[in-house]
């Protein structure tokens, strides 16, 4: 319920939703706006939004004393993909293309700078990937040329520099370093900073001076600091890459502290003070979350040289202010907002009357607001998707079942509002990596289609799945396809034993990983699978190793981590062949839906034409989808609507809700 002493107004006109269930086009649109971010002194607003003409993203500004907007910058033919403030009057940027897809694109982001009245625009770097940058030169004084994209501004705010990174490659088109340069928004004068070996990472201090480098060479991970004493780059550590003893540089205080990520001995990651005289972690972490690696960000006040808050992740995002003041204006827009996690986003002094609050739950995609300190007025910026009612989505909940070895796997359950959240048909969504995080407490499009369609979703965050401890994590080294996919069908047994599920209605899905486990599944578990849609996903765990000349996957990766995570191609070569789909896809008698990219190089279309030429040797249920111009992923509105589209059908033929 809102407070009465509270004001809400919107600034734009929202189009009117229709009363019926949305439609595919409803979850798979682009976002209607993005990134709305204060100026350093909190005058102005500005935030992309689609032009009315072309549908490109454009860069607009608010001024917030008289409430007036105007479109400051765009592209004929291209968006504005990102934007960051270098000042108070002046913006940098890059572009981007919302409706090409990846086999399409032949320009870089570029960068481009802009004042915010619309004068003395600079092109910084060139979009033109005929023009490929190599030198290390220490001045540059034309137009920055080859994969160009921000790092950081200058945090004082007070010049016109920013900080650019830029790709340096092998004789394998393999990124082996980036290269860090200082550059002038107005003028387009670059200096490169000297490197350490082949830095992969960076960290700028308060004053614009690089002050960490994180290197990457044959799996071994070093940390450099560039000491201020005598401006000389000093080795901090040295570990390999998935050493769990090792540590991720996090951030630079304005007081020079250096605050790391690490285990230290421990299971889960927290964040530690690193001594930089003793070159040890501090004995006690400054911030750690019971039963959670950390993963967010450190909240910084550059004005009064501080740390205000942190940003974290546990089920879902949350955010601890250590300043007690803004700790109340907290309490107080979570008392407005009672059901969705509310994020505060300041001006460069935490003072200044306007705060952006961008609000979502599992229920509702992201709203933005601007509130007023002073006035206590809150105006409605924008909507994501606008489309969407929260009171039509569905619940969804963060729970955890047992694996058979005894291991507790977390996962998210969304049962389908209005349900009888009993016997109900259920697709087990298996993310991609797998190495990664897969969901979180957030508005999820495909999830919340398919439960808007009477699906129950269950989300398993199977061993190997990062963000629960080290000993989850390293319990899914080399278990591909082994107890990695025991653990997803742990999560269906669990379901149909609590009775969400039908055990007659179970569907397995998922992209890239989670379409390899896709395929496994249906092979290895006929008895719980009735059907599987999958797209991108792998299908020899040999192409790997093989395909360097098609993949994007870097020899780095494929000779120091790859062996370690999913299997040695010559140590273990046997277990290999056996937990690959291709050889075993005469086992597949069920209904499959497959999709491909044609341009995609994290997993070359060869991984799905030959699974299909195999599979359809001795099933008929197979459609094959080939979207030839997209990559990992769809990038087109289009093609995601066509794919859902396809799932839509395909699961009221085979897994229809009764």
């Amino acid at each position: 319920m809102i407070a009465t002493s509270v004001l809400i107004s919107t600034i734009t006109t929202l189009p009117a939703v229709a009363a019926d269930k949305p439609g595919i086009e409803a979850f798979f649109n682009n976002s209607e706006i993005k990134q709305p971010t204060l100026s350093p002194d909190g005058k102005t607003l500005a935030m992309l939004v689609p032009a009315k003409q072309t549908g490109y993203l454009q860069l607009i500004v608010l001024n917030l004393d008289n409430m007036s907007s105007k479109v400051l910058t765009g592209f004929s033919n291209a968006d504005v993909a990102s934007y960051s403030w270098v000042n108070n009057r002046r913006i940098v940027y890059s572009g981007g293309f919302h409706d090409v897809a990846e086999g399409d694109l032949r320009f870089y982001p570029g960068l481009f700078a802009i004042n915010i009245d619309g004068t003395e625009r600079v092109q910084l770097a060139s979009p033109d990937p005929a023009e490929r940058s190599t030198t290390d030169t220490h001045i540059i004084s034309h137009t920055l040329t080859g994969p160009t994209w921000l790092i950081s501004t200058d945090k004082s705010y007070q010049t016109d520099n920013v900080y650019v990174g830029q790709s340096v490659f092998n004789n394998l088109d393999d990124i082996k370093a980036i290269r860090l340069l200082k550059v002038n928004t107005k003028t387009g004068r670059a200096t490169t900073y000297e490197r350490v070996g082949n830095t992969m990472t960076w960290l700028i201090d308060s004053t614009g001076t690089p002050r960490i480098s994180t290197t990457l060479e044959k799996g071994i991970k070093t940390v450099y600091y560039l000491d201020p004493v005598n401006s000389k780059w000093r080795k901090l550590a040295e570990f390999p890459r998935l050493d769990s003893k090792g540590f991720e540089p996090l951030a630079i205080a304005p007081d020079g502290n250096l605050y790391v990520i690490s285990n230290a001995g421990a299971d889960t990651e927290a964040v530690y003070k690193y001594d930089l005289s003793k070159n040890a972690l501090d004995n006690a972490p400054v911030v750690t979350l019971k039963g959670y690696d950390f993963s967010g960000s450190l909240i910084m006040d550059d004005v009064k040289n501080k740390l205000v808050g942190v940003h974290y992740l546990t089920d879902g995002q949350s955010t601890a202010w250590l300043d007690p003041d803004i700790n109340a204006i907290q309490k107080k827009i979570d008392g407005i907002f009672p059901s969705t996690i509310n994020q505060l986003s300041f001006s460069r002094q935490y003072t200044d009357p306007f705060i952006v609050i961008t609000s979502f739950s599992d229920r509702q995609p992201t709203v933005y607001y601007l509130y007023n300190q002073r006035t206590e007025k809150i105006f409605n910026i924008g909507e994501t998707h606008s489309a969407i009612k929260p009171q039509e989505m569905s619940g969804q909940d963060f729970i955890h079942y047992q694996a058979k070895d005894g291991l507790s796997i977390p996962a998210y359950l969304t049962l389908p509002k209005g349900s009888s959240k009993k016997n109900l048909p259920m697709i087990v969504l298996v993310h991609g990596g797998p190495y990664t995080r897969g969901a979180e407490w957030e508005w999820d499009p495909e999830v919340q289609f398919l439960a808007s369609r009477g699906y129950a979703v269950l989300q398993p965050e199977f061993r190997g799945s990062t963000g629960f401890g080290s000993r989850h994590f390293t319990a899914g080294f080399k278990q591909w396809g082994l107890a990695m996919q025991e653990d997803i069908a742990d999560g269906a047994r669990w379901a149909i034993a609590q009775g969400y599920a039908d055990p007659k209605r179970i569907c397995i899905a998922g992209a890239s990983y989670g379409g390899y486990a896709t395929l496994m599944g249906l092979a290895k578990n006929p008895e719980l699978f009735k059907c599987g849609f999958e797209w991108i996903g792998v299908t020899d765990l040999n192409l790997l190793f093989e395909l360097s000349w098609l993949s994007d996957m870097s020899e780095e990766s494929q000779k120091y981590s790859m062996p370690v995570l999913v299997g040695d191609p010559v140590k273990d070569a046997k277990q290999l062949k056996e937990t690959s789909p291709i050889n075993i896809a005469d086992q597949i008698k069920q209904p499959l839906l497959m999709a491909y990219g044609g341009s995609d190089r994290r997993v070359p279309i060869k991984h799905g034409e030959s699974f299909r030429d195999a599979v359809t040797k001795t099933n008929k249920q197979v459609e094959w989808i080939q979207y030839v111009d997209e990559g990992h992923g769809w990038h087109l509105v289009k093609n995601r609507v066509d794919f859902w589209s396809r799932v839509e059908k395909f699961l009221e033929k085979n897994l229809a809700p009764q």
